[in-house]
């Protein structure tokens, strides 16, 4: 089921990056966007395996247990992500199952915060989008109608914005829907490694892609700015002088 799913979303996506009108597909013009999002993606499932799968003998398991070890304990604390998945586990788990479950959420955060960290140097040092080649909003942002009402500008930065509380809020609600489901449907979700691993690489994902979103639409929205300011001033500089 896994591989049927992974063949056709590869199909998806190369039928995307292959057509010449967009579909869904968001910055397929704009990388590394959704190479950043990809590469997380993949080195979270792979790292969450090798925690898992890894035994005693494994160095890289055992590096990357301590360090979702001490990213778990940074991150427990009061209304935290970490304490939200801890406090809605069932009573009577056993010490192995509970740490287990700290290092593979602590590593995930930690990858997490480190492709945010990535994706807001690349905005920066290399002035993301490509400046050497015109920004298409229509192709990079399919599912934006710049010409739905309202200034552009005013919408890119509420859609940012709405982005980025979209990614904090489910950063706490997706534990709780998916643990809650789980009951409701009497699957085991601890009773399976690959439905962690899955379940956990998908939790970061989301509100990752959220996050890189709204951060990638202000970038759009001050770049209009600043274009709009240089047509301004470019035209007041072409204007004929009033004699006095």
């Amino acid at each position: 089921m896994v591989t049927l799913v992974g063949l056709a979303l590869a199909g998806f996506v190369a039928m995307e990056y292959g057509a010449t009108y967009p579909a869904l597909v968001e910055f397929r013009d704009a990388p590394p966007f959704n190479r950043v999002r990809a590469l997380t993606l993949m080195l979270t499932l792979f790292s969450l395996s090798v925690v898992i799968a890894g035994g005693p003998d494994s160095s890289l398991a055992l590096v990357l247990r301590a360090l979702g070890l001490v990213m778990g304990a940074a991150l427990d604390f009061p209304w935290s992500p970490m304490t939200v998945i801890l406090d809605r586990l069932p009573d009577g788990m056993a010490p192995v199952s509970l740490a287990e479950i700290k290092v593979m959420v602590g590593l995930t955060i930690f990858i997490m915060l480190g492709a945010l960290a990535i994706f807001a140097l690349l905005l920066r040092l290399r002035q993301w989008p490509n400046r050497e080649m015109a920004f298409n909003v229509w192709i990079n942002l399919p599912t934006f109608d710049p010409t739905a009402g309202g200034d552009v500008v005013k919408r890119l930065k509420r859609d940012a914005r709405i982005n980025i509380i979209l990614g904090f809020a489910l950063l706490f609600v997706v534990p709780m829907i998916a643990i809650f489901a789980a009951r409701h449907m009497g699957m085991s979700i601890l009773g399976s490694h690959h439905t962690m691993v899955w379940g956990i690489a998908l939790w970061m994902f989301l509100p990752l892609s959220l996050f890189m979103r709204g951060l990638a639409m202000g970038r759009i929205a001050d770049m209009i700015t600043n274009r709009r300011a240089r047509l301004v001033a470019a035209v007041a500089a072409d204007a004929p002088r009033t004699a006095y």
